[in-house]
């Protein structure tokens, strides 16, 4: 399988369970801490809202420290923190666009800290993989920068997990992408990516670091790009001298200054939440698909711990064609490999067996017992997609009510789309050539807004049927209701391919005869695509 082709097999052995943690002691002594510590695992509560520093090189902060001693190497017993402190490599020039960023990070003290206790969990296993694969310690401070340690996380250019893939470069770099699983959130998973790609990064730039780490963020053609700009104009080409975006140019100095606060804290009266130097947790070969409730309840773990820990699960159960492990707290492991040992595979998941009816289809059963179609397919033998009225199929389905999988893909989702974000909620069913430039246009929303409120991103596709979730900052009265006025917004729409003067009218509740009057066209000429015409839209109405 090409998921995890960074040899997975080494966390989940024949043995069924191998701690993710590696003999590291001559690298960086080892900091005992109390128990309590050292099995403590990140607040679940922290995992579905990262609150994520969107600072950038212009921003106006005091630029200070000027006669801060640049080294601080007394021991300070914070535990991981000391054994990454040990191998920090990167130089940390002391300009403008690195101690703005540091400035940040040293007046937020608390967001370090809640950083910190999201990333436990997995802090030493990132570190363990990073000395393995011989890239600089600096890079484990990088889910900060990207995503704050939240495995959750979404931006709006459609990068998810805590490294933040796009779909196309998670699936490059061995991250499977389906209904039931994205290895994006996935944290072993998308560790390994991470560091195959940083990899491949340091080698296509030469060996310069500083270029690689703005390629991750903005992608190798740009940074390439700007680079040969610079050659033509006989300018320099490192990192500082590139005219690369904005978000780029703040990205790289976001990671030297945290490398510089880990460095030498004491000289900015910062404090790194102590981590446990020894593993906490371990992959656990279960072998075949699971109901996460059911995993959770072998565990001893609630259902939301179990999912925070294994943030690549989308729905209730695992992919039922893998992976086929689950990351445990240690002390959880001897619990769960004895209860799933005297479970039969048949007892893994709950089934329902369901009569087929007059017009029903593969589609609407699975979507009426969230699952899949394979795997109504796989279970009952079918080929193709003929099924017959009156047969019976066996079904799999969730051992719980599905608002108990908190963290599934559609409970996060209706968590974010009932957050309210002004006075009056709208709900709009998904049709045939909506985008969300268009709607935002109509209902009078910012389009970025509009997507973040559904969990996507402005370029992900809308599906017809989706249903989506508008909040607008005043109740508007409809125009049906005696005593409602129209809201007309005018607005400029691009022609798309398909599209004809009846479907525009209809998408926008206007009159083919209004389209015609307002640009001066007649319906008896084709619309091309590309084509802007003019439209006044009642928002009251429109869609």
């Amino acid at each position: 399988m090409k998921y995890l082709s960074l040899s997975i097999s080494a966390l989940v052995m024949l043995t069924g369970c191998q701690s993710i943690s590696g003999n590291n002691s001559t690298l960086a002594q080892k900091n005992q801490l109390p128990a309590h510590i050292a099995n403590k695992l990140a607040s679940p509560e922290d995992v579905s809202h990262a609150l994520l520093a969107d600072e950038t090189a212009d921003v106006i902060h005091p630029v200070a420290d000027v006669n801060i001693p640049l080294n601080d190497s007394a021991i300070i017993n914070d535990g991981i923190w000391q054994r990454i402190r040990n191998q920090l490599v990167f130089d940390i020039p002391q300009n403008k666009r690195v101690i703005v960023q540091r400035n940040w990070y040293a007046k937020h003290q608390s967001y370090l800290d809640r950083v910190a206790k999201r990333a436990e969990p997995f802090m030493h296993f990132i570190v363990q993989e990073i000395e393995a694969s011989g890239i600089p310690m600096d890079i484990a401070l990088l889910p900060i920068v990207e995503s704050a340690f939240d495995p959750f996380a979404y931006s709006h250019g459609r990068a998810s997990g805590m490294w933040q893939f796009v779909p196309g470069t998670g699936t490059r770099f061995g991250m499977k992408q389906n209904w039931w699983y994205d290895g994006r959130r996935d944290v072993v998973a998308s560790t390994k990516g991470a560091i195959k790609y940083l990899k491949y990064l340091h080698k296509f730039f030469d060996g310069n670091w500083m270029h690689a780490l703005a390629a991750y963020n903005s992608g190798e053609g740009r940074v390439q790009r700007a680079i040969r700009t610079n050659k033509r104009k006989n300018k320099p080409t490192d990192f500082w001298s590139l005219d690369l975006p904005r978000e780029t140019r703040a990205y790289v100095p976001k990671l030297l200054a945290l490398a510089d606060l880990v460095k030498r804290p004491k000289a900015f009266n910062v404090s790194f939440y102590a981590i446990a130097d020894e593993p906490v947790i371990s992959a656990i070969d279960i072998g075949s698909q699971i109901d996460l409730a059911k995993a959770a309840e072998l565990a001893k773990l609630s259902l939301k711990e179990l999912q925070h820990l294994n943030p690549g699960f989308n729905r209730w159960a695992t992919d039922p064609n893998g992976p086929h492990y689950l990351v445990l707290p240690n002390n959880k492991v001897d619990a769960f490999k004895s209860g799933l040992s005297k479970l039969s595979t048949k007892e893994r998941l709950a089934w329902q067996r369901y009569k087929i009816k007059r017009g029903d289809s593969l589609g609407i059963i699975a979507k009426r017992f969230n699952t899949d179609i394979s795997v109504i397919k796989q279970i009952n033998n079918i080929r193709g997609t003929q099924i017959r009225e009156g047969k019976h199929l066996l079904i799999p389905v969730a051992a719980k009510s599905l608002d108990k999988y908190i963290l599934s893909s559609d409970q996060r989702l209706a968590k974010k789309q009932n957050k309210p974000r002004g006075s009056e909620k709208i709900t709009h069913i998904v049709k045939a050539g909506d985008t969300f430039w268009d709607l935002s246009r109509a209902y009078g929303v910012n389009y970025r807004k509009l997507a973040k409120w559904n969990g996507m991103a402005p370029r992900d596709s809308l599906r017809i049927g989706q249903k989506l979730v508008i909040w607008r900052k005043a109740k508007v009265a409809y125009a049906n209701s005696p005593s409602s006025n129209p809201i007309v917004r005018n607005i400029t729409y691009r022609v798309r391919k398909g599209d004809s003067f009846a479907r525009i009218a209809n998408k926008f509740n206007v009159t083919i005869r209004e389209i015609e009057r307002w640009n001066n066209l007649s319906r008896k000429k084709y619309l091309q695509p590309g084509q802007k015409i003019k439209l006044s839209v009642d928002v009251t109405k429109a869609i």
